[in-house]
């Protein structure tokens, strides 16, 4: 698993790296700590990640304004803040997690399970998908999906009007963030 942790106290930086390689182990491909907005912009850019692990308060920088601005991306985010305020809208925006400061390992190893082991989000699904168009990301809303195909290491999204959008995430990490009543009727 590549992970990157985006936090701009060292201390908490350096702990949930700590945890990580204590609880991945060998499934710990690499580990990027990076502290401002700006440098987490452009390495999600262009470096590819399975995990971010995302505060939402980066030396007056808006987390949110990241989570947004990637949420496309293929890759899954576990939020670690204090700002527990902003735990509805971020799950709205797809992350797997919320984890609230201060936290203990056994809670990051909670949230990084959900990353590991395919499953469902049950109470807290997307409201929205957000997919990639001419270089600007563009909110579809859950409630206008007909079903999702897979499309390579792609999604598809068909919609009630018709439409067809691509989606960055394969179809597994896709139907993680779909609540229940999505149903995987085929491999593709």
């Amino acid at each position: 698993m590549r992970i990157l942790v985006v936090e701009d106290e060292a201390v908490v930086a350096r702990r949930v790296e700590q945890f990580c390689r204590s609880i991945l182990r060998d499934r710990l491909t690499s580990l990027r700590r990076l502290e401002s907005f700006d440098a987490a912009q452009a390495t999600l850019a262009e470096s590819p990640v399975d995990l971010l692990l995302l505060d939402l308060n980066l030396g007056g920088r808006d987390g949110m304004e990241l989570l947004s601005s990637c949420v496309a991306g293929a890759f899954h985010t576990v939020i670690i803040s204090a700002n527990t305020d902003q735990a509805l809208r971020a799950f709205e925006y797809g992350v797997l997690d919320f984890v609230p400061k201060p936290f203990t390992q056994e809670r990051l190893a909670q949230a990084l399970a959900r990353a590991l082991v395919p499953g469902r989000a049950g109470a807290t699904a997307v409201k929205y998908l957000a997919v990639k168009k001419l270089g600007r990301v563009v909110p579809i809303a859950v409630g206008d999906l007909v079903f999702v195909q897979g499309a390579g290491n792609y999604s598809e999204l068909v919609l009630a009007d018709g439409r067809r959008e691509l989606h960055d995430k394969n179809l597994d990490r896709l139907h993680t963030l779909l609540a229940p009543d999505f149903e995987r009727i085929h491999k593709s």
